[in-house]
């Protein structure tokens, strides 16, 4: 196993046929002559390799740099029309505002009854003081839905009469 060498050590090569050749002595000279070996052969075809994965590498890359081109012309795109659409604070405090005033000019139909306002006014009272704890202010959440039952109920019998 380790006693011969992987490599060939003939520098020559020899072609001795056992019947008569059907080629001309110029072709099997030149067979003879030619010091192209596997090697050789193998080494020119990884180079071609090389050079055609590079070729195609380089093109990869400039398609690859040209769509990233794109995408930030694009983004650069988006960013200008919503910097240009953006309103500053100040214009949107004016329509908060105008809004406002235009919900303060609504006329109410009628005026909630007091037992309505005081189970509103409970809800916000607790909510505001157990602003971390909500669900402890069941009890007045439950008394203002009763309190909407009873307008509800009162109104539907209005109608319905």
């Amino acid at each position: 196993m380790g006693s011969s060498s992987s490599k060939p050590t003939a520098d020559s090569h020899a072609w001795k046929a056992s019947s008569p050749v059907g080629v001309s002595q110029d072709v099997v000279d030149s067979f003879q002559n030619n010091r192209e070996s596997d090697i050789s052969r193998a080494q020119h075809l990884e180079l071609a390799i090389q050079a055609r994965v590079s070729e195609e590498l380089k093109k990869l890359s400039s398609q690859e740099s040209a769509a990233l081109k794109a995408a930030a012309e694009k983004a650069s795109e988006v960013t200008e029309t919503e910097a240009q659409t953006k309103t500053d604070r100040q214009t949107v405090s004016a329509e908060v505002e105008a809004l406002r005033a235009r919900l303060d000019k609504r006329k109410q139909l009628r005026p909630l009854p007091e037992t309505v306002e005081k189970a509103r006014g409970d809800v916000v009272r607790c909510l505001l003081e157990n602003d971390r704890r909500p669900l402890d202010c069941w009890q007045e959440v439950e008394a203002f839905k009763e309190e909407v039952r009873r307008l509800e109920k009162s109104w539907v019998d209005k109608v319905v009469r």
